[in-house]
């Protein structure tokens, strides 16, 4: 039998009890099944994690296709590597990219309300990579 803990984060309050969450993501992917403690009282301490995402997009021949993309914690590491892929590629191929700012919640699965593109790019005909931010 597990023994209850006072929660810290509301002085003392409130009770922590075990939860698990994602069970149903967590079997179908094969993976552990996760758990936390949650506090009966409050909300308890933020357990969002926040991801930048970046893709290139190919265009050729009137369609596009996806090619090199990434993902990140930081904003301007994604940002520098977004920009690296642009100037990699030939020249004579039309490419774009965008930057995605992701919020994932521990035990979910993410779904579109948690993604926001933040900034589109393209590269000038000098050959600099420009960035434009994306209102939300």
């Amino acid at each position: 039998m597990a023994t209850p803990v006072k929660c810290t984060e509301c002085d003392g309050r409130g009770w922590k009890i075990v939860t698990r969450r994602g069970c149903v993501a967590a079997m179908g992917l094969h993976m552990e099944q996760s758990s936390r403690e949650d506090c009966l009282y409050c909300d308890g301490p933020e357990q969002l994690a926040e991801m930048f995402e970046w893709e290139v997009f190919l265009t050729s021949g009137g369609t596009e296709e996806l090619g090199p993309c990434g993902t990140g914690p930081g904003q301007a590491t994604s940002m520098d590597a977004l920009r690296t892929a642009l100037l990699r590629l030939e020249t004579n191929v039309s490419a774009w990219g965008r930057i995605i700012h992701r919020v994932y919640d521990f035990g979910t699965l993410p779904d579109d309300w948690s993604r926001h593109v933040i900034f589109r790019t393209s590269v000038d005909p000098a050959g600099a990579v420009r960035f434009e931010r994306v209102s939300s």
